[in-house]
């Protein structure tokens, strides 16, 4: 249930990034995929090793870095769907820094979830295999609901996927907020 609640972020992200018109084929599924399973594992992994030392340090500020990382994407996604003469610089979000940036900012709450295991002295590599896994699995899953959304309702769904992002973001911070 953690490594379904944790894999929401990605599936709303890879659900948006398909809807746009930019992640259809099956390299971007598939980079992805792997890139945002891989994170989930890279950062429950990082969060269980710097245990409970900084807990308090990474919990004030990673929902609104989450938040930052998501509303840049999200801005530059509706204004290439608004506005198509804007230069994006970055069509796909499936490469380079803009991958890496859906990344981190759908990761920090396995960072979270990481910290927490370490605290209750719980193992690592089970949990953290089976969160990349459900990560990754479902990212395919949104990309096809996506890839079909997208074509049923064409270039909308471009800033229909910057909102997700920036809706992602909010929820993000809300729930922190709300949590505090």
């Amino acid at each position: 249930m953690i490594a379904v609640g944790l894999s929401m972020d990605a599936f709303a992200v890879s659900l948006g990034a398909a809807a746009s018109g930019r992640a259809l084929d099956g390299r971007a599924a598939f980079r992805l995929s792997f890139h945002f399973g891989l994170f989930q594992f890279l950062m429950l992994v990082l969060g269980w090793l710097t245990g409970v030392s900084v807990a308090a340090l990474v919990a004030s500020f990673d929902h609104w870095l989450a938040f930052a990382l998501l509303l840049f994407v999200g801005v530059r996604m509706i204004l290439a769907g608004v506005r198509p003469d804007v230069q994006t610089h970055q069509k796909d979000p499936t490469r380079g820094w803009t991958l890496v940036m859906l990344s981190v900012a759908t990761s920090l709450d396995a960072f979270a979830v990481g910290l927490s295991l370490a605290m209750l002295a719980g193992p690592i590599w089970y949990p953290a295999v089976v969160i990349g896994i459900v990560t990754g699995t479902l990212t395919l899953v949104g990309v096809r609901m996506g890839t079909r959304l997208g074509a049923r309702l064409g270039t909308r769904m471009e800033v229909a996927g910057g909102v997700i992002l920036i809706a992602v973001g909010v929820r993000i911070v809300y729930a922190h907020l709300g949590a505090s």
